[in-house]
This record gives C-alpha cells, sequence and structure tokens, in this order.
C-alpha cells in the first residue's frame, strides 16, 4: 500500500475519533450533556430563584443548568401544568382551573410558600405632589371605564396638577397584574387599555423612571432595588395611609396589597436529583437568598415545612384552588398567620 493510501485510509479511521473526542471536551458537548432543571414563571419571584441558581450552578461546578424563565406567573402556571417545566414560580396561588388543568395531564404538584411581598405603587422621584394615593383614587385611575377620561393628575385627584398621566404596568400573563386589578378594579385583569405593560419589572422599572409623569406598580424587591429612580406611595388617605415597609408587610396592615408568593414543584420532577437537590438547597437558603433579593423571608420554619411535605406526599394546594386572582382580604391575612405560626 502506497504512503499517500495509508494516510487516506488513516484519516478514515482516525478522523471521527478524533473528532467526537475533541467534542466531548467541548464547551458545547458538556452543555449537552449537563442536567437541567426548567423553572419559569413569575417575574417577581425571579431574583430569589435565579439567585439560589447561580449559586447552585457554581456549587455543581455547572454539571446542572438551572434555566430561570419570566413568562409571568399564568404563562408559567399553564406550562408547568403541561409538563413544560419542573418548577412554576408564582406572585399569587394557583387558581382551580389551574389545579384542574393541571390534574388532566396527570402534573402533581407540591406548593411552597416562599416570601412575603408586595405590590409597590411608584411613580418618579421628580413628582413632588404624589405621596400617598387611596385604593379608590387607583380604581378610578385604572378601572376599564377610566380610558379615554380619567387622562390628567387633576382627573384623579383635583388638588394635582392637569398633567397627563403615563401609566405602566406589569403584562396581562402577570400574576401582579390580575393580582392587582382583583384588588383594585374589583375584577381579575379588568382594566383600561392605554398602559405601556412588560412582563418584566426590570423594564418597568426603567420606563418610570425616565419618565416625569409615570405612575406604575410592581413587585417590593425592584423597588427596594431602585430607590433613587422610584417613589413608593403610602396607601390609603391622609395620616391613615400606609406605606410598603417590612413592619406594615408583615402585620398585614399594607393592604390590600401584600402578598406571599409560591413555588409549585412537579412531583415527578422531584425524582431527577438535580431538581431535588436544587430544591432542597433553595429551601435550606431561602431566608438568606430572599432577603439578599430584597424580599421578605418566612419563618424559618415554613421552609422546613416545605421539604417535610415530600417525603409525606402532601402533594397539592393548601392556598389556592379558588377561580380569583387573589384571596380576599380577609384570607389574605389568615395566609399570612398561617406562614407566620405555621400552615
Amino acid at each position: 500500500m502506497s504512503a499517500k493510501a495509508l494516510s487516506t485510509d488513516c484519516r478514515a479511521i482516525f478522523s471521527p475519533l478524533l473528532v467526537a473526542a475533541a467534542l466531548a471536551g467541548s464547551p458545547q458537548a458538556f452543555a449537552a450533556t449537563a442536567a437541567v432543571v426548567k423553572i419559569d414563571g413569575s417575574s417577581t419571584v425571579y431574583p430569589i430563584t435565579e439567585a439560589a441558581a447561580q449559586e447552585f450552578q457554581r456549587i455543581k461546578l455547572h454539571e446542572v443548568h438551572v434555566n430561570v424563565g419570566v413568562s409571568g406567573t399564568s404563562a408559567g402556571l399553564a406550562k408547568f401544568c403541561r409538563g413544560e417545566s419542573d418548577v412554576a414560580s408564582a406572585s399569587r396561588p394557583i387558581l382551580k382551573k389551574e389545579i384542574d388543568d393541571c390534574s388532566k395531564t396527570g402534573v402533581r404538584f407540591y406548593e411552597m410558600p416562599l416570601a412575603y411581598d408586595a405590590l409597590t405603587v411608584v411613580v418618579n422621584p421628580q413628582n413632588s405632589f404624589v405621596n400617598t394615593i387611596s385604593v379608590a383614587e387607583l380604581q378610578k385611575l385604572w378601572e376599564p371605564a377610566a380610558q379615554g377620561k380619567v387622562n390628567t393628575w387633576k382627573d384623579v385627584n383635583p388638588a394635582w396638577p392637569a398633567q397627563k398621566i403615563t401609566l405602566f404596568a406589569p403584562g396581562a400573563d402577570s400574576g401582579s397584574f390580575e393580582s392587582f386589578t382583583e384588588v383594585i378594579v374589583g375584577t381579575p385583569k379588568a382594566a383600561r387599555k392605554d398602559v405601556s405593560t412588560a412582563e418584566d419589572h426590570d423594564v418597568l422599572v426603567e420606563r418610570i423612571a425616565a419618565n416625569k409623569d409615570a405612575l406604575g406598580y410592581l413587585g417590593l424587591s425592584h423597588y427596594v432595588d431602585n430607590q433613587k429612580r422610584l417613589k413608593a406611595l403610602a396607601i390609603g388617605s391622609g395620616k391613615a395611609a400606609v406605606s410598603p415597609t417590612v413592619d406594615n408587610i408583615r402585620n398585614g396592615s399594607y393592604q390590600p396589597l401584600s402578598r406571599p408568593v409560591f413555588l409549585y414543584v412537579s412531583e415527578k420532577s422531584l425524582e431527577k436529583p438535580a431538581v431535588k437537590e436544587y430544591i432542597d438547597y433553595l429551601m435550606k437558603n431561602a431566608p438568606r437568598l430572599v432577603k439578599e433579593t430584597n424580599s421578605l423571608p418566612l419563618p424559618e420554619r415554613a421552609y422546613a415545612e416545605n421539604l417535610e411535605r415530600i417525603p409525606a406526599k402532601k402533594v397539592g394546594s393548601v392556598y389556592g384552588g379558588e377561580n380569583k386572582a387573589r384571596p380576599r382580604p380577609v384570607d389574605m391575612l389568615k395566609i399570612l398567620d398561617a406562614l407566620m405560626h405555621g400552615s
């Protein structure tokens, strides 16, 4: 056999082996073989689940990839009930319809309260004339009938100037949007349409900070992260107005916009070691992670109870199950009390 023929044969035999060996050590091949944990849902909960994901991936030497999406509570739960994700994050309890959807597809889940949050009504810091706003004024501004009629600050309150208001809100798939419209307007997802929306609360921050006549609402952590760029309004009238402080949220006086946020974890997905280990890590480190991401931690006992539900097979929802975006204020106080003192 000629040297040229031998060379050609060797390339034919060894080139695929060399390519395979090279690919096996490449980042692309490593990523393809890494275990994946899929999380999707609330942009309010995102900072917590993402912080846990970053730490967990480092500990696992990136042998596990945790993909955290922010499609919104409703969209995230819809994906979860179709079996497209391992974990759904939600800024409200799961609805009865969503429980039924999960049941139809055989998705059994564990409900895990994760933190306290408060929808925070904010304006641009250049706004010097609004420090408080009542629920009645918010309703007057946000209800569907307001479109085309309530356009200026003066239209909301005669003491305010006749400058046009620009409104900003989370998108229609957001649990924040559902919760806000439920308690302020009276019907979930009922709101005027001439509003600038975004599922990502960081986008809302940018838009409100750039418009001196802006008013919007978002999760507490996004306000705390941007206090120099936003101004939070107290909710109520006069001296009775209540600001979204840690104490006011914990004692339930910041109503009707206080709420717990949740994770919904697939029972089947917990059979995957990567998912089980991520949830363990998150719950065992939740008090620190929640605080570091500017939400309010639950008592440590609540996180222990979340993990105890798994071996006890306590699947299903304790706090959800109504076809409402948010429980009534009296029910919310019961939920907050249960989370504070043990569910």
